[in-house]
């Protein structure tokens, strides 16, 4: 069973990648393209709890997120959010940045803030079509040695 903070983003119907202490979801509210949310699968509410597994793996997870996203989207920088306010589970927002604008699968979002912080506050919502297109067009770009997620129902 999901934690609370993982089922908020839409697992198991977001899922990206999945790893044996993470989830790599989409973020539905694209920030830049190509957001995700690296989640725990843990039910800590504190990064200190996670147990030293997960920080180990967590290495080779941020590492294929961003040769998976450089090949994908082609960011200029990447920025990890852990915000943890109204979703208390352990988990980052990962927003690919670059100048002007990024297109894939029919989509175009520009990156508003750059090259300051990021614009949360104006995301471009996807449908589930549009979700669905941007995880197997992101799954089929992802560099790394894990299996791809089975798609879920």
């Amino acid at each position: 069973m999901p934690n609370p903070t993982a089922a908020r983003f839409g697992y198991p119907r977001t899922l990206v990648r999945e790893y044996e202490h993470w989830l790599v979801l989409l973020r539905e509210d694209q920030v830049t393209l190509g957001s995700l949310v690296l989640c725990a699968r843990s039910d800590v509410t504190a990064f200190a709890e996670l147990p030293a597994e997960a920080f180990t793996e967590m290495a080779i997870v941020v590492g294929e997120i961003e040769h998976s996203l450089r090949a994908a989207i082609g960011y200029g920088k990447i920025n990890y959010l852990m915000l943890m306010m109204s979703d208390p589970n352990v988990h980052f927002h990962v927003l690919p940045r670059y100048p002007g604008e990024r297109s894939a699968c029919g989509l175009t979002i520009a990156d508003r803030g750059w090259p300051a912080a990021p614009n949360l506050a104006e995301p471009r919502a996807l449908d589930e079509f549009e979700s669905t297109r941007l995880i197997d067009y992101l799954g089929g770009h992802w560099v790394g040695s894990m299996p791809p997620a089975g798609r879920h129902s």
